[in-house]
């Protein structure tokens, strides 16, 4: 009896032998590191960053030029203003009463009036 039932039991559960499974090897896609639409942003970001350089560097180059001619202009007035400042006291010192009445009589004029006054202009 004991044989038939060690056959039935084998014939209700067979015995389990491991099946080789057929197995076709898996590809997997390598990522990249980053991926293309990062790359996007990237080169968009960056493009940004150097045109906002070159703005910089060109803006500070004509601020510079501007500068300079300023510091030109203002120079040239300083000059001006001095030779100004020289010609209206030559012109102080040359138009004295006394000077004038010199002047009158090594050309032969007389003075009538004693009291020579300068004229002033209205502005």
């Amino acid at each position: 009896m004991s044989a038939n039932h060690a056959r039935s039991w084998e014939q209700i559960k067979p015995q389990r032998t491991p099946k080789r499974e057929q197995t076709n090897p898996v590809k997997v896609a390598k990522q990249g590191w980053i991926t293309k639409g990062e790359k996007i942003i990237y080169s968009i970001i960056g493009l940004f960053i150097v045109v906002a350089c070159v703005y910089m560097v060109s803006f500070a180059s004509s601020t510079d030029s501007i500068n300079r001619d300023m510091q030109e202009l203002e120079s040239k007035v300083k000059a001006q203003q001095s030779e100004n400042d020289l010609l209206s006291d030559e012109i102080k010192k040359l138009s004295r009463p006394e000077r004038i009445i010199e002047i009158a009589k090594k050309n032969g004029l007389q003075v009538q009036d004693a009291k020579v006054r300068q004229a002033q202009s209205i502005d």
